[in-house]
């Protein structure tokens, strides 16, 4: 099926070319880079290993840019083994391979270990002298927010044996799910994962019980396993949380984050307070598809009237560059590099990865985006939102390794506005009121994906660790039971649960991959109704700005970065108005 479908999408030679990292596993550049790296580790330590404080602040400078060469060479090295990774789950060589480039960033990186030591727990007036030289001015903030974590940084000999244990440690865990979901073969005709999970999107009832039925024993098949992967990285996490004093589970998330608690508590209440908004809509959803009860696996069928033909990737590329180009040429211009040059990966293949991503690599490369493209209106919204990451990824590598690593919540920012920027493109195209009435819907849809569904895993979270931190192992049953409560809680009456949904969360790989990370495309999608509101608002002038929040990266706080749009995350009317715009939405569909 899947190479049937790439041939008539027109995807099947859309792979990308990983030439701007390396050639193969064996480039001699590769071990040169890696070469490299060992030699400067030794010459740093050598040179500034307990006499941080005693440098000149030239000298302190240029160690800095050394360092981020170090992991520039790290990262490029790195990202190559994973892209190759997640095309190729099922090849046993190049599993090895990145996981022996995991077992070499360890080794180099835990003689670096000293340096984020000596600086964090620096006393201030020293650390004062290096902040207010003006060699230090781009990495300011870089310097800063290491100084945030002092209080939860370790010994020196605890640190660097948390580095050399990570490769068989969370790490090795992580590439075991990604193994097995790669492996997981679902139904009679053993589809994979993205293939199932498309057909809950289809118009027939039964094609959609069908793939529930299908994903549910899939999972159920491997339930043992997967439970005892999420047991265990729930305790590594609990472990490192307390050897560092973070006060709960979700403190590290937020710091890295650079967020307030109070911030994103005001986020998730604010959330969870306009869960009616679910609810309205799922009841209007059943009267529209004229069910006596809409079930879980009803909830992203089709209305009627919404187009159902397979967009080309040929179409796909002209409607989302002709969208971007509406808005802001240069982004047309940078999303056309990503066609025309080979950095995305989008046909479906045996043992490639599900989902969708956008990988920033190195700033002296480019980033790369993967998708499972299967033609549906959906997938263009996918294409558009990681080429909205690839945009942003773009636009800041001029920063630096060390400053354009973006927050993740402000890392939603331009993949989250490039969907809504097709959205509004393909509205306009549509004149029958039946057609605009479906499409809406299936953006308000995508946007409770984003918005509702993300905090309720969020709340889904925050139980499990908690109760992993208080009560100890979690039964794939308890899983399941706190796992319902938080759909419960979203859905209420509105949508049926059926028993096969309890064991759902068990394929959600944000969970694993980065704890805390779900509330981030809550935050995201809010702040990007908010954006676009002021865009309506200012029209052109909006544009400079918003290029140049991108262009930002991770260079200043979230915070900082908001600030010329007037906007305060602290305040719980700010996240009101963005759902006051869902809310809006649903009006009019209501009214229709």
């Amino acid at each position: 099926m899947s190479n049937s479908l790439n041939d008539s999408l027109e995807t099947t030679d859309v792979v990308w070319n990983l030439d701007a990292l390396y050639d193969s596993p064996k480039d001699e550049l590769l071990q040169d880079d890696l070469d490299l790296c060992t030699q400067e580790v030794e010459l740093i330590r050598e040179s500034c290993a307990g006499k941080l404080a005693e440098l000149e602040p030239a000298v302190f400078t240029r160690t800095i840019r050394r360092l981020e060469r170090i992991q520039i060479n790290l990262g490029r090295i790195d990202t190559y083994a994973f892209l190759l990774f997640v095309t190729q789950v099922k090849n046993g060589a190049v599993g090895a391979f990145m996981q022996r480039a995991k077992e070499d960033a360890a080794r180099i990186n835990r003689e670096l270990v000293f340096f984020d030591l000596e600086w964090a727990k620096m006393d201030q007036k020293s650390a004062d002298r290096f902040l207010q030289a003006k060699e230090t001015a781009d990495y300011r903030h870089y310097l800063t927010n290491i100084r945030r974590y002092a209080s939860h940084l370790l010994s020196e000999s605890e640190e660097q044996l948390l580095v050399e244990l990570s490769p068989v440690g969370t790490d090795s865990w992580l590439t075991l799910f990604e193994k097995l979901m790669g492996h997981l073969e679902f139904g009679e005709s053993g589809r994979s994962e993205e293939e199932v999970l498309s057909d809950l999107y289809n118009d027939d009832r039964n094609v959609r019980h069908l793939a529930a039925t299908e994903l549910t024993e899939g999972l159920q098949s491997q339930l043992h396993i997967l439970t005892h992967i999420f047991n265990t990285i729930l305790a590594d996490k609990m472990i490192t949380d307390r050897l560092r004093s973070y006060p709960s589970w979700i403190s590290a998330r937020n710091l890295s984050n650079e967020l307030d608690s109070d911030t994103v508590d005001a986020l998730v209440s604010s959330t969870t307070k306009r869960y009616d908004i679910v609810q309205r809509y799922y009841a209007l959803k059943k009267q529209l598809l004229d069910l006596d009860e809409l079930h879980d696996y009803d909830r992203y069928a089709p209305l009627p009237s919404l187009p159902e033909q397979l967009v080309s990737w040929q179409e796909c590329k002209t409607m989302v560059l002709d969208g971007f180009a509406a808005f802001s040429p240069q982004m047309a211009e940078i999303a056309t590099l990503f066609f025309d040059r080979n950095w995305i990966h989008a046909p479906l293949l045996e043992g490639k990865r599900g989902g969708a991503f956008a990988h920033p690599a190195v700033p002296d490369a480019h980033p790369f985006v993967l998708v499972n493209y299967t033609g549906n209106i959906r997938d263009v919204s996918t294409v558009a939102h990681e080429l909205g990451h690839g945009i942003h990824q773009y636009l800041a590598k001029d920063r630096g390794y060390f400053n354009s690593d973006t927050p993740l919540v402000l890392a939603e920012t331009a993949s989250v506005f490039a969907e809504l920027l097709i959205f509004h493109k393909q509205l306009e195209k549509l004149e029958v009121p039946e057609q605009r009435r479906a499409f809406t819907c299936q953006k308000l849809e995508s946007i409770f994906a984003t918005v509702f569904r993300q905090i309720s895993m969020n709340r889904f979270e925050d139980m499990i660790h908690n109760e992993r931190r208080n009560d100890g192992e979690l039964s794939g049953d308890k899983l399941s039971e706190l796992w319902m409560k938080s759909q419960r809680d979203m859905f209420a009456d509105s949508v049926t649960l059926d028993p096969h949904y309890a064991i759902w969360w068990s394929y959600i790989p944000h969970f694993l991959h980065t704890p805390g990370y779900v509330y981030s495309y809550a935050f995201g999608e809010l702040l990007v109704l908010s954006l676009y509101r002021i865009y309506l608002e200012e029209g052109e002038s909006f544009i400079p700005k918003y290029l140049q929040l991108l262009k930002d990266g991770g260079s200043r706080s979230p915070y900082e970065l908001l600030a010329p749009f007037d906007i305060d995350l602290k305040a719980p009317a700010f996240w009101q108005g963005g759902l006051q715009v869902i809310d809006d939405m649903l009006t009019d569909v209501e009214n229709t």
